[in-house]
């Protein structure tokens, strides 16, 4: 018999998080899939349960965090944040206050989605506070952590970004620029990027795993 799997996906209203929303959904591997934001989004599925929550005062039990799997595809910018503390907030620290109530409850798998370039001793803020979370999830217990580091995410927002409005199309002009040591600067499919997701989560691979570069593109392409 087939155990089918539950998954609690948080950031569904972002550009990643939308397109892993519609592949959970979709795929047959899990009969349950919960997802935890600020504000409900407009969408009802038999397999779908969702949660408002206030990121700065999680609850801890089951209902919430008693799956099997973790999507995290939080993510904001320092502009929309208003400051680097608060941008920290949302990538760093509600991301760890996630993971540590998914382990509480015994979830297998955590999925991250962080930056290409991220290291913790960066001098770069945003670099530097993305290397930090990963820094975090790798230190927890879990089964199998998976973290994908994507360069220029390619997608239709719904909110606008100047500046990655005007890159986008340079980036994609060029992405066959990108070949050896930079192919982890080749911008990606925001959908790549969640197909990827499952694919891993659906691996069978324990430990820490990190997708840049051409393995986060192959595993896209499977």
């Amino acid at each position: 018999m087939i155990v089918k799997r539950s998954a609690l996906l948080v950031g569904a209203s972002g550009l990643v998080g939308g397109h892993c929303l519609r592949l959970l959904l979709e795929s047959t591997a899990y009969s349950h899939v919960v997802v935890m934001g600020r504000k409900r989004i407009n969408l009802a599925h038999e397999k779908l349960q969702q949660f408002e929550v206030d990121f700065e005062a999680l609850p801890s039990d089951g209902g919430h965090f008693g799956v099997d799997d973790v999507y995290c595809c939080l993510g904001t910018t320092i502009a929309r944040a208003g400051s680097q503390q608060a941008f920290a907030r949302v990538d760093r620290d509600y991301p760890q206050r996630i993971a540590e109530r998914a382990l509480e409850n015994e979830a297998k798998q955590f999925l991250l989605v962080s930056s290409v370039g991220a290291n913790p001793t960066s001098t770069n803020f945003y670099l530097r506070t993305k290397g930090e979370i990963e820094q975090g999830i790798e230190a927890m217990s879990f089964q199998s952590t998976h973290i994908f580091r994507p360069s220029m995410l390619l997608g239709e927002r719904k909110e606008f970004r100047w500046k990655e409005r005007l890159l986008e199309p340079v980036m994609r002009a060029t992405a066959w620029m990108f070949v050896g040591s930079l192919e982890k600067y080749r911008p990606i499919k925001a959908v790549e990027v969640a197909a990827a997701m499952l694919r891993a989560a659906e691996s069978g691979s324990t430990g820490v795993n990190i997708y840049e570069g051409a393995r986060l593109f192959q595993l896209a392409k499977q």
